[in-house]
């Protein structure tokens, strides 16, 4: 850890590189830094799933913004 604290520009481009970091405190794995990766980056947001549940919901008449208003102003 001490390690990417003082070098973490070199990791940051090695991991650019397409390379997976490891990181170890005193020899212990605790995380891995990975290059990123959007989701759903090939995936066109019509042709994307709903969440389980998510469809069950009601519809509503009116713009959202509407009921999240009317909730904050009841609170």
């Amino acid at each position: 850890m001490r390690e990417l604290h003082l070098n973490t520009g070199q990791w940051i481009r090695r991991i650019r590189a397409e390379q997976r970091i490891i990181i170890t405190a005193r020899g212990t794995p605790v995380a891995t830094l990975i290059p990123f990766e959007p989701i759903h980056a090939a995936i066109r947001f019509a042709d994307r799933s709903l969440v389980p549940g998510f469809a069950e919901l009601p519809a509503i008449e009116h713009d959202s913004t509407k009921y999240i208003s009317d909730a904050r102003d009841r609170s």
